[in-house]
Parts: structure tokens; C-alpha cells; sequence
């Protein structure tokens, strides 16, 4: 009697008293078979549109691998058939060809592997009518992400989001684009409870400007400003003291409103950094005589506009306070200067 083969890897089964002398043979290719079908990873090299996998009986073929890798230079999506169609058949699939991979043993189905993608399949061995069937998704725990919920092979954000179970919309998600968020500050928000319209009042239109019913903001100078009336409990305004040197002394008006110095020499004031023409600005100085009465002078800038075009004199005794007020509305072109006190010391 001729030897047989096992049904689904082509194994010979050698009869009693057959194949003398080449029994050995035949038995190292059963060996190899058997290799190929516990570990052995084959690379299938698919060009055009059509691939068939092969399994001989009693020979080293490709349809014996555990593992098929596909790559080559397939011109399109390539249908891999699994031949014969009467064999049981597990593989493992992976898709390095540049192009989708159809497997298919007969009309009862078929599995598609995209391009980079892997998988465990099955083929039936049903003869004409066998299918091909795809494992890999029943590997997913329940509640898991599927593929086809997984963002990254959604196009449609929209569709996305739903699949995760989002309600929110791309365009409010793209709020946070280019935003450097740390953890600490995302847990600003953990345990709060905002309504839509309460989140809505930091829709600004523009930074450094004010809406109604919305919240202050300042710009990139840290400026903020009101379209509406200011209504505060308590009014504060920051205090410099300022001091000369080489008998020149500075009022920055960015750095505050009340400012003082106390004479140490006779000085040239500078008045710098007013705003923009259109916006008004006040300051009030407070001058103080040093304690051993030298009655040290000031010299005004020439823009400041003193009433009856004359500036005051300063109070030369010892510790004597002497107290001015100045504004401009054209960016300093103008300074109106005001004495609010003298000899107060």
C-alpha cells in the first residue's frame, strides 16, 4: 500500500514496509513540516493583484508556515488564496506589502488585512464554499476599544468622539489646540460642577478688552480695559518711591500713580511712559526736603503746564512735604501740574 498524507499539512504517513531505504528521508521532511507548523515564520513576496498559498503533500511548502509575513510590490489590493480549499488552516498574518491583503479560501468568506496591520485567522477547509474567518477581534476584553472606535482610524472627529462616548464637538475640543496644559492645572477643575452658560463667560472676543456679562481679562502688556463703568468696594493705587541720580530723577508712570523722593541734591524730573494720546493719566508726587534743610530744587519737564504758567517753589525747611498733582490725556505732550499742598512737613 502507497503511503498517505495528513489531511490539512501534507505529512506522509508512510506504510509498514514501504519507501526501503528512504525512509529517513521522508522523515526529515515530516520533521521540517512539523517545524514550520510550530514556529516557522515564512515571507510570501506578492506582486500584482493575485498570490496563492500553497500546501504540497510531502513536500516543504508555503501554506505549512505558522506566521505569514506579505511583503513584495503588489500593484493593488491582493487576493491571497488558500490553497487546497479542503484544508483546515491557523495563521498568523502580517501585512508589510504596501497593500491590502484579501485571504480567502472559497465563497463562504473572506478577511481583509490593511497595510501594517496584523492578525490571527482561521480557514474552515469546507471545500468551494470554505471561509476564511478572523480571529483577532474576539482577543478584545469586553469594553474595550475596538479598531474601528479608536480615534486614530476615524477621520470624522464627530464620529470619533460619539464612539467614546463624548458629547462635545470639534470645534469646542479645538479650544485646547496649542494649549501647554499641566496636570496640576487641568486638576483646577476636578470636582467642579460649571454650567454651559457659567463656562461661557470666558468667551472673549479679545484679550484686554471687557464684555458684559463675561469675565476680565487682561492683553499681552497686562493691560485691561473697560468698556463699562468700574464699580469697586475699595480703590487702591501702587506707591513708588523713586530716587535721583547724577541730579536726574524718573516718574515711570507704568510703575504706579502716587509716587515720592526725598531730596538728596537738586534734580531734573522725567516724566516717562505716559499712554497712547486719548487715554487719560494722573500721578500725585510727594516731595520731602532732606532733614538738614539744604533747600535742594527741582527742575519740571518743559511740557508741564503749571496755572498762571508759573511752578511753585519748593518749601526749603528741614523734612518740609511738599505735595503735586499732574495729568495728561495726549500722551505727555501736555502734563497739567497742580499744587495739592505745601510746607506740610
Amino acid at each position: 500500500m502507497a503511503s498517505t498524507y495528513t489531511t490539512n499539512t501534507g505529512i506522509e504517513l508512510i506504510t509498514t514496509g514501504e519507501q526501503s531505504g528512504t525512509w529517513g528521508d521522508t522523515t526529515n521532511v515530516n520533521l521540517q513540516i512539523l517545524d514550520r507548523l510550530t514556529n516557522g515564520v515564512g515571507s510570501i513576496t506578492l506582486s500584482g493583484t493575485t498570490h496563492t498559498v500553497t500546501t504540497t503533500d510531502g513536500a516543504l511548502s508555503d501554506g505549512q508556515y505558522a506566521v505569514l509575513v506579505f511583503g513584495g510590490a503588489p500593484t493593488g489590493t491582493n487576493t491571497v488564496t488558500i490553497s487546497p480549499d479542503d484544508q483546515q488552516k491557523v495563521f498568523l498574518v502580517k501585512n508589510d506589502s504596501g497593500e491590502s491583503v484579501v485571504l480567502t479560501q472559497g465563497t463562504g468568506g473572506n478577511v481583509t488585512i490593511a497595510n501594517g496591520n496584523a492578525a490571527v485567522v482561521y480557514a474552515d477547509g469546507a471545500g468551494a464554499g470554505a471561509e476564511v474567518v478572523d480571529l483577532t477581534a474576539s482577543f478584545i476584553p469586553s469594553g474595550a476599544l475596538l479598531a474601528a472606535n479608536n480615534l486614530s482610524d476615524i477621520a470624522d472627529a464627530p464620529t470619533a468622539l460619539t464612539n467614546l462616548g463624548v458629547d462635545a464637538t470639534a470645534a469646542e475640543l479645538n479650544i485646547l489646540d496649542g494649549a501647554t496644559v499641566t496636570t496640576a492645572e487641568l486638576n483646577i477643575l476636578d470636582g467642579a460642577t460649571v454650567t454651559t452658560a457659567e463656562l461661557n463667560y470666558n468667551d472673549i472676543t479679545t484679550l484686554g478688552t471687557s464684555e458684559a456679562s463675561k469675565v476680565v481679562t487682561a492683553d499681552a502688556n497686562g493691560d485691561v480695559i473697560l468698556s463699562e463703568e468700574l464699580l469697586a468696594t475699595s480703590y487702591n493705587e501702587t506707591f513708588d518711591a523713586v530716587t535721583s541720580t547724577t541730579n536726574a530723577t524718573t516718574i515711570d508712570c507704568e510703575t504706579g500713580n502716587v509716587f515720592s523722593h526725598t531730596l538728596t541734591e537738586n534734580t531734573t524730573f522725567t516724566f516717562s511712559n505716559p499712554p497712547a494720546s486719548g487715554t487719560a493719566y494722573g500721578f500725585t508726587l510727594k516731595i520731602v526736603q532732606d532733614a538738614s534743610a539744604s533747600g535742594y530744587t527741582v527742575t519740571w519737564p518743559a511740557s508741564v503746564d503749571w496755572p498762571a504758567a508759573t511752578a511753585p517753589t519748593l518749601t526749603a525747611d528741614a523734612n518740609a512735604v511738599d505735595v503735586f498733582v499732574f495729568y495728561t490725556h495726549d500722551g505727555g505732550t501736555t502734563w497739567y501740574g497742580f499744587v495739592a499742598g505745601q510746607a506740610l512737613g
